[in-house]
This record gives C-alpha cells, sequence and structure tokens, in this order.
C-alpha cells in the first residue's frame, strides 16, 4: 500500500470578502486552482519537497495532512481518507508543523515537552489496549530529544520569550514526541543555525528510516536535500511535480527548469528565500508582541 495517494484531487483557495475582484463586466475573477485533477501515489520515508515559493509545496502538504479538503477527490494517508477523519484520529496519523506557527502558553518549554509526551504515550496504550496493530513508532526519550534539538538552555523559559530559531527546534520536537503515524514540516528550520540544520535533519532521516515514519519536510535548502533526504519531489511553477532521489531529480537542468535562474544563483535565490520568511517570522512576533500590550493595558 502506498503511503500517500491523491486521487484525481482538485483544490483552490476561497476568495474572501475584499479580496474578491472583478472583471470590466463585473463578474468575479475566479482564482487559478492550486492542483487541478491531480493524481500521484507515493511511498512514504524521508522525503525534500523543493521548489520556488507559490509552486504549491505548503498546499500539498496542507492536504496530504488533512489540514485543508480538496474541492474535488480524494487524499489517502495509509488508505484512509484523511479529510473524513476526525481531529483526534487525523493528529495521530499526521503531526503537521506550519509556516511561522506560534503558541500562546504559559507552562514553560519543559513542562510543554513532557505534556506532548505524555498525550503521545497515553494514546499508544489505548490502541494497545484495543489491540489497534502499528499504531505508532517507539517514542524516543524526552533527554534524547532535548539534546538532540539544542533545548538545554531555554527549557524553563516560555514560548513568548525564545527566539525564532529556538522556536522551530521546540516544534520538531512535539512533532517527534507526540509520534503520529507520519509527520508533515513545512519550512521547519530557516531560522536554524546551518549546524542545528544538519543535526536537526540528521537525526529526522534515522528516526524516519529505524521507525518507518515517513517524514515530509519542504524547504528551500539544496545542499541538506541533496545530502539527507531518500527522495525529493521537486515542484514547478506550472504545478508539474518530479519524484525520485536526490541524485535522480536535482539536477542541473531540472532546478534551472524550477526555478527559472541558472543553477549558479540558486545559492542567491536560496537565501533571498530564507531572508523573506525571516522578515514573515518577524512580522508575525511584532503582531503578537503588540496584542500582548494592548491586551496588558486593558487589564
Amino acid at each position: 500500500m502506498d503511503f500517500l495517494t491523491f486521487d484525481n484531487v482538485s483544490f483552490t483557495y476561497p476568495l474572501m470578502g475584499d479580496e474578491i475582484e472583478t472583471d470590466e463586466n463585473g463578474k468575479p475573477i475566479l482564482p487559478s486552482p492550486v492542483f487541478d485533477y491531480f493524481t500521484a501515489s507515493l511511498p512514504g520515508g524521508f522525503t525534500s519537497l523543493i521548489g520556488p515559493n507559490a509552486s504549491g509545496k505548503s498546499t500539498f502538504m496542507l492536504l496530504a495532512g488533512g489540514r485543508v479538503k480538496p474541492q474535488q477527490g480524494k487524499v489517502l494517508l495509509f488508505g484512509k481518507d484523511i479529510a473524513a477523519l476526525n481531529e483526534i484520529e487525523r493528529n495521530n496519523y499526521a503531526s503537521f508543523i506550519y509556516q511561522n506557527m506560534e503558541f500562546e502558553q504559559d507552562d514553560a518549554v519543559k513542562a510543554l515537552l513532557e505534556q506532548v509526551q505524555t498525550a503521545g504515550t497515553t494514546r499508544d496504550a489505548k490502541a494497545a489496549t484495543q489491540k489497534q496493530s502499528g499504531s505508532s513508532p517507539i517514542q524516543p526519550s524526552l533527554n534524547d530529544v532535548i539534546s538532540v534539538f539544542e533545548l538545554e538552555k531555554i527549557l524553563d523559559r516560555k514560548l513568548n520569550g525564545i527566539s525564532k530559531g529556538e522556536m522551530q527546534r521546540v516544534l520538531m520536537a512535539f512533532a517527534v514526541l507526540y509520534g503520529s503515524k507520519s509527520i508533515f514540516m513545512d519550512e521547519p528550520m530557516f531560522a536554524m543555525e546551518d549546524a542545528q540544520k544538519h543535526k536537526a535533519m540528521e537525526y529526522l532521516r534515522d528516526y524516519s528510516i529505524k521507525n518507518k515514519i515517513p517524514i515530509f519536510i519542504a524547504m528551500h535548502e539544496l545542499d541538506l536535500s541533496r545530502k539527507y533526504a531518500e527522495n525529493v519531489l521537486l515542484f514547478y511553477p506550472n504545478r508539474d511535480i518530479d519524484f525520485g532521489t536526490p541524485d535522480e531529480v536535482l539536477t542541473n537542468e531540472a532546478l534551472e527548469k524550477a526555478y527559472g535562474v541558472p543553477v549558479a544563483l540558486l545559492r542567491e535565490t536560496e537565501a533571498l528565500n530564507r531572508k523573506s520568511l525571516n522578515e514573515a517570522a518577524e512580522a508575525v512576533a511584532a503582531t503578537n508582541e503588540a496584542i500582548a500590550k494592548a491586551e496588558a493595558k486593558q487589564k
């Protein structure tokens, strides 16, 4: 059985309020579909999603993880219609890390890590009682995860008091500790230092292979994909997608076609993409800080 199947899937983001534009006759201009009658079957493994911005990587993973529903067709995860599952079932099948994901929690990082691990352990015990086979991987120890993602210095701090790179490491720790049957990560490490990225990628790859847990991770770093990914999905602006090993997919010809620039300039393009993601993260953080201050004044 394939890990992930898109069966004749169509998806278009709905327009909201003032986003709706009209033509000269007053008729609404409909947005182009992100996917239009898209069909594909993919194995599990440690898979990197590569491609320019707005090529469909995030939407692909949102559909795969059941976070958005297709207007037509089905997305099957482990043979299950992921959009038909309730929230608890969906989270058991797929953990998801969004771009610029934020939390409002009063507990310190260590307490939150323990809560996530306990939630996963409780679920596994219940599944074992109900004799459900293959419900989840063997959970790693909390101390191992803290060490791998270098969280020792922030265990006593709250989430609103840590940097973006630290937040990203905490989120990856959450995903591993909860122990879903698969994990989807959308740009989970753009704010991290290079050494931390390599350490995280090596750990996630080994965790995926050892436990047979599919991990799909979208990123802009080609060197990380080449070094650690078992498979690569390369997204093109026209919504075409190539799949295969890094050597098969990440050729100079394919990359130049996907990004529209010579391979020699791709590092500069990657840097600009990471810069834009960091700027977006800083804007979100500034907005949250302003909201918190306003709420504090009202009290």
